[in-house]
C-alpha cells in the first residue's frame, strides 16, 4: 500500500507506486488534494474513507509506504493521531507489526522530526527519506528517481531491477 500525504514529492510517490510489480496487489491512499490528479483505474482510498479496508487490522496488507510523508503526518503517526486514512493505516501496520515504510520529504530536518523519526524506528518503521546516491551512475533525473524507489523497494523485500547494483 502506498500513501500519498500533502509534502512535496508527489510525483515521486505516484511513480513508486507505477513502479511496484504486477504481480503485487496494489492499494493507493491519497490526499484530498492529490486526488485529483490520481489515476482511476487503481485502488485508490480518499484520506478521508476511514471506513476503507486498509484501516483494519483484518484487512491484511503486508507492508506500507508513505511517500511523500509529511512532516504533519509524520508526527501524527508517531503521537498515535489517527485522524485520516493514512494515519490510521500506518497505526494498523505497527499495532500489527507490518511492516511501514515512511519516506519524509524535508530539509533541513528540524529537532522535533527527528524525535519523531527516533522514536519511530525504535518501534520497527523504516525511515527512508528520498536521499540520492552517486555511486548509482544517475544521468537524469528519472534514474535518480528510479535509484530512490529501487532502494525502498529493496527494504520492502520487492525484487525489481530499476539501478545499477554496486559491484
Amino acid at each position: 500500500m502506498v500513501a500519498l500525504s500533502g509534502a512535496s514529492g508527489y510525483e515521486l510517490g505516484l511513480k513508486t507506486f507505477r513502479l511496484l510489480p504486477q504481480s503485487i496487489e496494489k492499494y493507493l491512499i491519497v490526499s484530498e488534494n492529490a486526488r485529483i490528479v490520481a489515476e482511476k483505474e487503481h485502488a485508490i482510498f480518499s484520506d478521508d474513507e476511514i471506513w476503507a479496508p486498509p484501516a483494519s487490522g483484518s484487512f491484511q496488507i503486508d507492508a506500507m509506504i508513505v511517500v511523500p510523508c509529511s512532516m504533519n503526518t509524520l508526527a501524527k503517526i508517531a503521537t498515535g493521531i489517527a485522524d485520516n486514512l493514512t494515519t490510521r493505516a500506518a497505526a494498523v501496520m505497527i499495532k500489527e507489526r507490518k511492516t511501514l515504510l515512511l519516506a519524509p520529504r524535508e530539509l533541513p530536518l528540524s529537532p522535533i522530526a527527528l524525535e519523531h523519526m527516533y522514536k519511530l524506528s525504535m518501534l520497527g518503521v523504516i525511515i527512508a527519506p528520498p536521499v540520492m546516491a552517486y555511486y548509482s551512475d544517475h544521468d537524469s533525473l528519472e534514474a535518480m528517481e528510479r535509484f530512490v524507489v529501487g532502494k525502498w523497494f529493496d527494504l520492502l523485500g520487492i525484487e525489481h531491477d530499476l539501478y545499477k547494483r554496486w559491484q
